[in-house]
C-alpha cells in the first residue's frame, strides 16, 4: 500500500502551539491521564512543543516535580518538548534543585542576548 503524499512540509503553527492545562494539586492516578493527553497533543497537533500551563498547580512539592519530569519523558518519546507558562519562582527553584531544566515561556534563551540591551557603556559615550 502507499499513500499519496503532498507537496511541502506539513503545516506547524508556530505562533499558537498546543496548551495542556496543568489544574490544582494533581493525584497520580490525574498523572497518567495528562500524559495520554499530551501524547495526543503532540501526535494531533504536528507542533513538536506543547505548553503547558502550570500556573494553576497550587504550591510546588515532589508532586509537581513528578509531574513535570513524567510529561517531559512522555514528550520526549513522542519526539517533542513541553514548555512551562507561568512557573513561580519556587517552582523553579525547586525544578533547578533536583537538576531539571525546562524552558519556560517569555525567556530569552541562554545564548541569545536580548534585543536591544547594551551590557557596558564607557564613561561619557551615550548609550546605543
Amino acid at each position: 500500500m502507499s499513500c499519496a503524499r503532498s507537496a511541502g512540509l506539513p503545516h506547524v503553527d508556530t505562533e499558537n502551539p498546543a496548551v495542556l492545562m496543568l489544574p490544582g494539586p494533581v493525584s497520580r492516578d490525574r498523572v497518567t491521564d495528562l500524559c495520554a493527553e499530551l501524547r495526543e497533543l503532540l501526535e494531533n497537533g504536528g507542533a513538536g512543543v506543547v505548553v503547558c500551563d502550570v500556573g494553576g498547580l497550587g504550591p510546588p512539592g515532589l508532586a509537581a516535580v513528578d509531574l513535570l519530569a513524567r510529561l517531559e519523558l512522555t514528550a520526549r518519546r513522542a519526539g517533542g518538548r513541553i514548555r512551562l507558562r507561568d512557573p513561580g519562582p519556587a517552582l523553579l527553584a525547586l525544578l533547578h534543585l533536583v537538576g531539571l531544566r525546562f524552558q519556560v515561556e517569555g525567556q530569552v534563551e541562554e545564548r541569545e542576548p536580548a534585543l536591544g540591551v547594551e551590557e557596558e557603556v564607557e564613561p561619557g559615550q551615550p548609550a546605543v
